[in-house]
């Protein structure tokens, strides 16, 4: 793999600025947005009011502690445009989740917001080693959710030729990586491990494409399937990381050159870590949950709005604004299962280890009578797809599940291409569990 490290001049001032002058921006910028969000949102000037604090009140940065979280809930009780700190005619997108758990979660945002947006993707591509004038395969969903739209504008930001091409149709896909020739693709990590399966049917060889870098987000990856990735296609996996409610993608991402954790653009996030079971922020370095209030936006300003990402915030390397660890687990999709915690990233690294498997997987929850039961759904590689390989890998999942995560796990492997295969955020646990038991 080439190295991509930056040049002298490529980044922005702001991002090797003193952490004393990203400090007093950041102070500065909280003391509008809780302004602003005051003044323009009669849903935060209730939620203020009956916490009884005023923006006024913050005169440092630990003075946020005082102010109310904003959680989930609050955009589907406020659905659509309840939570808004400018008339709905000053905007000029709307966003919106898929609501398949309730009401969608809305999003809009002015043009200066559209800007700002551009110009945070278009600094997390550089910082993954893409540079003006690549061409951009973006095979992220286009439409309601951000990560089409916002990879798109960023790449174009940025001075890159943009391919968007939209999750689905893999054999498209392929062909088209094959004929133009991209220097980057951005797409979920799930989604790449479906590109790479089709390259292989049709024979070609992964390591021959034009791709340098691999954008992925979206859900959480691990460290192994970085690994995987990077060894079949000989290309650089960089993590970007983002949320609809604060933005979308481009508000944390790795540095090609370090690879160590994503980088927050600091200059319009402020990043707490807080216990998510009491709500005390946590000093840096401790393990908790990731909580973003935003510094510019004007559409909809977000004060301490609750991820559920749990990771902690460590010191800027490859830039002077603070890393977040890789995520690689939520606080609401952890498994409990017989008072044992579990994510689905876990998971994943032990189906890696096993040679006979490959990367597809889901999670299935099921109960027999009292007790919970988990169901590995995976799948053989070609060369042990046999049912005597098969069994033994099955066996081999089950000892690494048990022994590295403490519970047991009945193991189904199928055969190759018979796990669930997703073209945007995979599904990765099925709760089959009756209901209210």
């Amino acid at each position: 793999m080439e190295d991509l490290s930056p040049k002298p001049g490529d980044l922005d001032p702001i991002e090797t600025a003193s952490r004393d002058e990203i400090m007093a921006l950041q102070l500065e910028r909280l003391k509008w947005s809780l302004r602003h969000a005051y003044d323009g949102s009669a849903f935060y000037r209730q939620k203020f009011d009956a916490q009884g604090v005023h923006p006024d009140d913050l005169t440092s940065l630990a003075d946020l502690a005082k102010f109310p979280f904003t959680v989930k809930t609050d955009l589907r009780d406020t659905y659509p445009f309840g939570m808004f700190a400018v008339p709905r005619e000053k905007l000029v997108r709307l966003h919106a989740s898929s609501g398949t758990t309730g009401k969608p979660t809305v999003v809009g945002y002015t043009q200066r917001d559209i800007d700002t947006w551009a110009d945070l993707v278009a600094r997390s591509i550089r910082a993954s080693g893409g540079r003006a004038g690549d061409i951009v395969h973006v095979a992220y969903g286009y439409g309601l959710f951000t990560g089409g739209l916002g990879a798109h504008y960023g790449a174009e930001r940025l001075g890159c030729t943009v391919v968007p091409v939209s999750g689905g149709m893999t054999e498209r896909q392929v062909t088209l990586i094959t004929d133009f020739r991209p220097r980057v693709i951005m797409v979920t990590p799930s989604y790449m491990l479906s590109i790479l399966d089709q390259f292989r049917r049709a024979g070609l060889d992964p390591r021959e494409t034009s791709l340098a870098v691999g954008i992925f987000g979206a859900e959480p990856w691990t460290n192994a399937m970085r690994l995987e990735i990077e060894q079949a296609f000989d290309m650089h996996a960089v993590d970007i990381y983002g949320l609809s409610e604060v933005m979308g993608p481009g508000v944390a991402n790795e540095c090609v050159e370090t690879k160590d954790g994503l980088h927050l653009w600091e200059d319009h996030f402020y990043p707490e870590i807080i216990d998510p079971e009491t709500g005390a922020v946590l000093p840096d370095g401790e393990m908790g949950e990731l909580v973003f209030t935003t510094l510019t936006k004007e559409g909809l300003p977000i004060i301490r709005y609750r991820t559920r990402d749990l990771t902690r915030l460590l010191p800027g390397t490859a830039r002077s604004m603070r890393r977040i660890e890789k995520i690689t687990g939520r606080s609401d999709d952890m498994i409990i299962l017989r008072g044992v915690n579990i994510f689905p990233t876990q998971v994943e690294e032990q189906i890696l280890k096993c040679a006979g498997l490959a990367p597809h997987f889901q999670i299935e929850l099921t109960r027999s009578g009292r007790m919970d039961e988990l169901t590995v759904h995976s799948e053989a590689v070609p060369a042990a797809a046999e049912d005597a390989a098969r069994a033994a890998s099955a066996r081999e999942l089950a000892h690494h599940v048990k022994s590295t995560l403490g519970v047991t796990a009945r193991v189904v492997v199928h055969l190759p291409g018979g796990a669930p295969r997703s073209e945007g955020k995979a599904r990765r646990v099925v709760d089959n569990r009756p209901a209210g038991q």
